[in-house]
């Protein structure tokens, strides 16, 4: 159902439906057993003997923030519902997708961009200011980590909060700015979802999405999207060749929150191999790259990692 509203009451109207969404959050994060003393001990003699840390993140680490991942076992979205994420060629080619992207991505956006930062990022951007951290790679779009005040970070997935013309390559246009546009186009407009997906995005029906009028590039009236990898499409080339050459420079690896299920994480772990890296998993359950670990801890981030002591 649309809710149609005057507009004078729009944005206030629409910051209530943000933080209902918010409040109504269920837990994201799957079950999970504490860190036992011994767990904990071996955690941070690994990080002692590190002195260029190299750290791999990825949605398990914010799902403490009340973003859910897709694959945690009964509460990511892949257990919870049939949807599925857009496809990047779908998005490219397909008009009515590309509309139901950005009708589904605006009513999630003013929820998804005001989640804060939790233990884990908190502690991460401790570690770096204590010169534990040679550089650090997230798969995360949610800009958690730079919000925790993380600098030594290279974003794999891209940001949410960024915005890019797919057609002339545009990106002087904030995230914030193209909610403006899309509220000015769609001044009346409006659609209720008590859902938040990973990526910012919620789920509608095609009768919610009703008259709404997509975004164009202000410069070159084309197609924009969040500066962000949708599935399907690939990892820039020279961002990934950037990322092994820091990790050819570290001295171990720290993989947090993430299955390493996708290719475009996991292949650091290969490389980490390669380069003789002693590797350390911390991650609910099992991940792709357990059979390289030399520590493996399966419990959830937040619980152990601020526990460590670091020797700088």
């Amino acid at each position: 159902m649309i809710k149609r509203i005057p507009r004078y009451c729009s944005k206030l109207y629409f910051s209530s439906i943000a933080t209902e969404l918010k409040s109504s959050n269920e837990i994201y994060v799957p079950p999970y057993q504490r860190p036992s003393s011994d767990d904990i001990n071996k955690l941070e003699e690994f990080i002692s003997h590190s002195k260029r840390l190299f750290i791999l993140t990825g949605a398990g680490i914010s799902t403490e923030s009340g973003i859910p991942d897709y694959r945690s076992e009964g509460v990511g979205l892949y257990a919870r519902t049939t949807n599925r994420p857009m496809m990047y060629q779908e998005f490219l080619t397909n008009p009515k997708r590309y509309r139901m992207y950005w009708a589904r991505n605006y009513i999630g956006w003013p929820t998804f961009s005001t989640f804060q930062p939790n233990a884990t990022h908190k502690t991460f951007a401790n570690w770096e200011a204590q010169r534990k951290v040679f550089w650090h790679v997230t798969q995360n779009v949610d800009s958690l980590l730079t919000k925790a005040g993380c600098e030594l970070l290279s974003e794999l997935h891209g940001c949410s909060a960024r915005v890019v013309c797919v057609d002339c390559g545009y990106k002087d246009l904030t995230r914030e700015q193209l909610q403006q546009i899309i509220f000015n186009q769609n001044p009346v407009w409006i659609a209720h979802s008590n859902i938040i997906n990973p990526d910012a995005d919620v789920y509608l029906t095609e009768e919610q999405l009703g008259d709404f009028k997509p975004p164009q590039c202000p410069r070159c009236s084309g197609r924009v999207k969040p500066d962000v990898t949708f599935f399907g499409d690939n990892v820039d080339r020279h961002l990934v060749a950037f990322i092994k050459e820091q990790l050819s420079k570290s001295d171990s690896v720290l993989v947090a929150g993430s299955s390493l299920e996708v290719m475009s994480s996991y292949r650091f772990i290969l490389a980490a191999q390669q380069y003789q890296l002693p590797i350390a998993i911390v991650n609910i359950g099992r991940t792709r790259g357990d059979h390289a670990a030399q520590l493996k801890i399966s419990t959830r981030c937040g619980l152990i990692l601020p526990l460590i002591k670091i020797n700088s």
